[in-house]
Order: structure tokens, then C-alpha cells, then sequence
């Protein structure tokens, strides 16, 4: 990395930013080894407004159980609404909404905040109360981030699944959650089709199967035809006429959960990752602030769906705690053409855009294709900083989206991060960070981000190792929902010393001490920046009784999505070839997607007459792995069972 040229901020960038230089960045880290609780308690002080403020900073008496703030007492949709009202930001815009036909809308903050205690009001007239959790299945949308607003307002605790995900994975979530209702839409809209919401709804809440749930909120977006279930449904218009746009704020304890994310585990079901009120509002105002930059006239874009952390942090709560400008985007990249994205900017005056690696990836492949829609067409003067999100950016896309998204000017923030940290971990700082293409650069101040072995010991710089954090901080994950052991096992595994296990391998450079993120260390895929259990798509391929006996998943490379799923599967009959291969693997495909959702469908699978597996019955994935990759099996094959297998599974459907 060091033989990388570096792209140091311009002059004017420095002058100009929140984080003025190296000089600023190091002085802000240097405040925080100096005094960490002090730091933090600085902090969340200037940035978040207590109703009754916190005399205690840190308690780590029960670690792995961290506590911040936990005597402070908060409403996190009143630091996101009101308290721009509050300081003359009334008529300031919070969303323009940007539909997937192109028509686009605006919604100021004295709008946002009436709509979001309105819908608040229907959650308290339909019994909702602190600490209930509601279940929020809905596309991008105003009401869709307003509903989460109307959660935070009354102290209940949402739980937002992905509108690609199938009746199954809502199911789940439901059931885990134990939620008492959900809010969906009848229909979404994207890429000029109408996909169904709630009819998923209803196949998941089939036959009783969550007893828990007593309503279900529906948002009317297309008008389609649904089905309807009286005393159960309820349309939000309906419910929301004659609500009062005044709904008092429930004042809650720093540590009162603010949501459940559900992301992918190793094993086959998911994890309720369990967020806090005041630690994680602090941290994504914070880092929208420094990572992006954030300034009172910018037009922010962060392209992410509200079904993934990224759209709470960088849409429902960070740029709204700090009274920005933002987009909020229904459709897709590529509708009508691969250059929505840039009509977009340019007709909105976007200046800081937000998206992922797969995304850009895509791009620059229609791009390159098709020169009507190369961005060089499009006026993206308005660009002053990007940012990348999901996975490692490679250094050729990052040149890219530099020289012609960013017209050479714009600072790119490479950021790390996760569900589980609530906001960026390592990070360059636009007006500090010299830039190294394909690098995450330095952490974030404040946070302590190490290389070490599988012991816990620090490894030298240049020699790659498991990326850990050494100490607490606000945002962090607090709990898995329902499963504390579960936690302490997956994030703060006894050998690493107490230390936060991030579950991904990197290396720092020798001469700069930027980090690089080297992939995943264990058995979770990261597929266009999703991340999914590959147990989670093996069981949904052995539920497919009738047809699948065993199933292994692995990852391999992909230049669009980063990794591609790769599957490979014994029947319950004869090994097909040909077409009837072909055929058996597209009806496999379509289960999954059924399954877990079309997000999930194995880009190969590939049949066997077993799996190779060692004489003591475990498969060896290391092994699919290279044969998923086209490389030749050069490890030890002494101990399997049939090596012989290997040359079976070559071939892809």
C-alpha cells in the first residue's frame, strides 16, 4: 500500500472543514487517551440534548455488558425533530423524497415532526407503549423513516426488516422480536414494477404463527389489490386523520434499546443485534458531522435502504440530529437507465453521496457500455465529498468514482463499520486523511481499533491478523436480543482478552498505519455489502425436502458483488447434468429467494454425488472454497473420504 499514490486534502478543504488537518484529528485522539470518559462525555454533552443529564459516563462492571450515559435521560426523535424546530430550522427541508417514476417531493422539519407524531399518536391509540417492539417492513419512503421516528418518540423499540426479505425471514423476526405489530405498505415500487409488501405480510403472519402481533399498519403507496384481514389491518391514512400533530416525547434512559437489527449469523438463525438510545445517537450524529463532514447548506445522498444500519445511521438519525438536507430514494440504480444516479445528483444539487462498492461497480460496467448514461454526461459540479460503504473498496473502482463522479476533486471516505458498531470505526476525515485507494485509513477518534493473533496479541504492522477494538464505545451493539450468551461468544470470545472481535481479518500498512480490510473470518458472506450466514442459505437449501439431502455454501470472488454465493449440493436421487441440471438449479434458486429472499440466490450451484468431507463426517470448505474459485486443490487431501468428489464438483449450473 505504501507504493499507492497518496491524495492529500486540498488547502480549502481544510480551512473549511468540521476536522481541520492531521493537526485536528491528532489532537482529538490525543484528548482521548488522555481522558477517555472525558472525551466522550465532551462529547455527547455538545451533541445530543439530555432531559435530565448523565452523571455517569462508563460502566464496565459487568463487560462485556457495557453502559453509557446510563443515569442520562433522552428522546431521540426530539433531538432529531424538535430540536431543530426549536432552533429555527422549522422551514429548513429534512427529505426531499425522490420517487422511483422521478417525480420528487419535500418535507421541512416542522412537516416531519407533525407527521411523525401524528403516526406516534396512532402507535399509543393501537396500545403501543415503551419498550413494545414494532416490527417495520416497508420500502425507502418518508413514512418509512417516519415510522422509525414514531417508535423513538414514544419509547418503543423497532425492529426495520429489508422489503427484499421473504414471508420466512419476516416471520423470524417477528417471532424473535416478539412484536406486537407491524407497519408495511400495500405495494412497493422499484425499477417501474410493483413488488408485493403485504402480501408477504400475510403469508408470514399465516395460520397464527405470531402470537404476539395484534395490528398491522398500512401504508396505501400504489393502491394495488391486497388482501385484508378485519380487526387486524389498518390503513395509516385512515388511522392517522384526526391525530393530533402533537405528541409529547417519552424521555427514556440512555440505554433504553432505540431498535433491533437483525443481521446473518454463522448459524442458521439470525441475531437480534440490540441498540441503545444515547450512545448510538451520539455516535451517528458524530461521525455524520466529522466522517461527511455534514455543513448547514449540503444536500446529503446516502443511497442505502432503511432495512440495513446504514439507513438508521445515515438516514434516520444522523443527518436529521444535526439538521441536514437529505435524499431519501425509492428506486434503483439502473430505472429508467444506469444514469439515474447522476440525474439525480445533478437535479437536486446533491454534495455528498453515499453509496457501495457494488453499486459503483455496476456503473462503471454500464457505464462503459453504454456512453448515454456515462456520468461525464451529467453535471455533478454540485459533488464536494463521496463516501463508500459495505466491503472493501478496490483501488481500481476508487480511481474511478474519483476521477469521474468526483471530477478528481472529491475527497473519497472509505468506511468501516458495522450493524454491530452502530457508526464508523476506521475512516479517513475529508479535511485531515491523506487517501490511499483501496485503504479505510485511520480510526475514528476515540476508537481503538488493533491487528492481533488468535491469542489476543498484537501482531507487527505489514503482517495481517483478526481486526478487534480494545475499548467500549457509545454505539457499540449492547446485547443480541434474547440471547446474551450468544453475544459474549460471538463478539468477546475468552482468547482475545476482553477485546470486541469484529469478525473480519486486516492489515496495517508498515509505513502509514493505515488499515486495510482483508475479508471475513468466518462463515458469513458479504454479498453486495449484506452480509448472510452461509448456514443460513445451506438450511434453506435442505428445506427443500423433496429434493436436497446436503448443502455446503461458500464465498468466492465476484467483481460486481464483491462475493458471489456459491453452493454446492447433493440430491436425493441421481446427480443431474446437462439441462436437468440447469433446471434443478434455477428451481433451487427461486427457493432460496422464497426462503430468505432473492438477495440470497447462489450465483453457482453445483451438484455432486457427496460432499468432500474428512472420515470423521466434517465438510472441508476450505477445499469448496478453491474449487469455487476455479483454483486448483493444492492443500493436503489425505484425510477425506472420497478426493475423488473434488473433480465432480467442478462443474457449474
Amino acid at each position: 500500500m505504501s507504493q499507492n499514490e497518496l491524495y492529500l486534502p486540498s488547502a480549502a478543504w481544510q480551512a473549511q472543514a468540521n476536522v481541520k488537518g492531521m493537526a485536528g484529528y491528532n489532537a482529538l485522539v490525543a484528548e482521548a487517551e488522555a481522558d477517555y470518559q472525558g472525551y466522550w462525555a465532551r462529547l455527547a454533552r455538545e451533541f445530543v440534548t439530555w432531559q435530565t443529564p448523565f452523571t455517569k459516563v462508563l460502566n464496565d462492571s459487568e463487560a462485556p455488558f457495557f453502559k453509557w450515559f446510563e443515569d442520562g435521560r433522552l428522546n431521540v426523535s426530539y433531538n432529531c425533530l424538535d430540536r431543530n424546530v426549536e432552533r429555527g430550522l422549522g422551514d429548513k427541508v429534512a427529505i426531499i423524497f425522490e420517487a422511483d417514476d422521478g417525480s420528487s417531493s419535500k418535507v421541512t422539519y416542522k412537516e416531519l415532526l407533525g407527521r411523525v407524531s401524528q403516526m406516534a399518536n396512532v402507535l399509543k391509540a393501537r396500545g403501543v407503549k415503551k419498550g413494545d417492539r414494532v416490527v417495520i417492513y416497508m420500502s425507502m419512503s418518508v413514512e418509512g423513516v417516519a415510522a422509525m421516528q414514531a417508535c423513538a418518540r414514544i419509547g418503543a423499540i423497532h425492529s426495520v426488516v429489508f422489503g427484499g426479505f421473504s414471508a420466512q425471514s419476516l416471520r423470524d423476526r417477528v417471532q424473535d422480536a416478539g412484536a406486537v405489530m407491524v407497519i408495511t405498505a400495500d405495494e412497493q415500487l422499484r425499477g417501474g414494477k410493483a413488488l408485493p409488501l403485504k402480501a408477504i405480510v400475510d403469508e408470514a403472519l399465516d395460520g397464527g404463527s405470531c402470537p404476539t402481533l395484534k395490528d398491522v399498519i398500512v401504508y396505501q403507496r400504489t393502491g394495488g389489490k391486497i388482501g385484508w384481514v378485519e380487526g387486524r389491518d389498518h390503513w395509516l391514512h385512515e388511522e392517522m386523520a384526526g391525530k393530533s400533530e402533537v405528541c409529547e416525547p417519552e424521555w427514556v434512559e440512555a440505554e433504553h434499546p432505540l431498535f433491533l437489527l437483525y443481521t446473518s449469523g454463522s448459524t442458521g438463525k439470525p441475531k437480534g443485534v440490540q441498540h441503545s438510545s444515547g450512545g448510538y445517537l451520539l455516535h451517528a450524529a458524530l461521525t455524520t458531522k466529522w466522517t461527511f463532514d455534514l455543513q448547514d447548506n449540503d444536500v446529503f445522498w446516502c443511497t442505502a435502504d432503511i432495512g440495513w444500519v446504514t439507513g438508521h445511521s445515515y438516514i434516520t438519525y444522523g443527518p436529521l440530529a444535526l439538521g441536514g438536507t437529505e435524499i431519501v430514494f425509492e428506486g434503483v440504480p439502473t430505472y429508467p437507465d444506469a444514469g439515474r444516479f447522476w440525474q439525480t445528483i445533478a437535479k437536486h444539487k446533491v454534495s455528498i453521496f453515499y453509496t457501495a462498492p457494488t453499486a459503483i461497480r455496476s456503473l462503471i460496467k454500464a457505464a462503459e457500455g453504454n456512453a448515454a448514461v456515462h456520468p461525464d454526461r451529467y453535471d455533478l459540479s454540485s459533488l464536494r465529498l463521496l463516501g463508500s460503504v459495505g466491503e472493501p473498496i478496490n483501488p481500481a473502482a476508487w480511481e474511478w468514482y474519483h476521477k469521474h463522479i468526483g471530477g478528481g476533486r472529491c475527497p473519497i471516505v472509505d468506511t468501516f463499520w458495522q450493524t454491530e458498531t452502530g457508526g464508523h470505526m476506521i475512516t479517513p476525515l475529508p479535511g485531515a486523511t491523506p487517501l490511499v485507494p483501496g485503504s479505510c485509513t485511520l480510526p475514528f477518534p476515540g476508537i481503538t481499533t488493533a491487528i492481533v493473533d488468535e491469542m489476543g496479541n498484537d501482531v507487527p504492522n505489514g503482517q495481517g491478523g483478526i481486526l478487534v477494538v480494545k475499548k467500549p464505545w457509545p454505539s457499540m451493539i449492547r446485547t443480541i436480543y434474547n440471547d446474551p450468551e450468544r453475544f459474549k461468544k460471538s463478539y468477546y470470545p475468552e482468547e482475545l482478552k476482553g477485546y470486541y472481535l469484529a469478525g473480519d481479518g486486516a492489515i496495517r500498512d508498515a509505513e502509514t498505519g493505515y488499515f486495510t480490510i482483508t475479508g471475513r473470518i468466518d462463515d458469513v458472506l458479504n454479498v453486495s455489502g449484506h452480509r448472510m450466514g452461509t448456514m443460513e442459505i445451506e438450511s434453506a437449501l435442505v428445506s427443500c425436502t423433496e429434493l436436497v439431502a446436503e448443502a455446503a455454501v461458500v464465498g468466492r470472488p465476484d467483481d460486481t458483488t464483491g462475493e458471489a454465493i456459491c453452493a454446492f449440493v447433493v440430491l436425493k436421487r441421481a446427480r443431474p447434468t446437462g439441462d436437468e441440471a440447469k433446471a434443478i438449479a434455477k428451481q433451487l434458486r427461486d427457493w432460496v429467494a422464497k426462503e430468505i429472499g432473492p438477495i440470497a440466490k447462489p450465483k453457482d450451484i453445483r451438484f455432486g454425488d457427496n460432499l468432500p468431507k474428512t472420515r470423521s463426517g466434517k465438510i472441508m470448505r476450505r477445499l469448496l472454497r478453491s474449487v469455487a474459485k476455479g483454483e486448483a486443490v493444492t492443500q493436503d487431501t489425505s484425510t477425506l473420504e472420497n478426493p475423488a468428489i473434488l473433480d465432480q464438483l467442478s462443474e457449474a449450473n
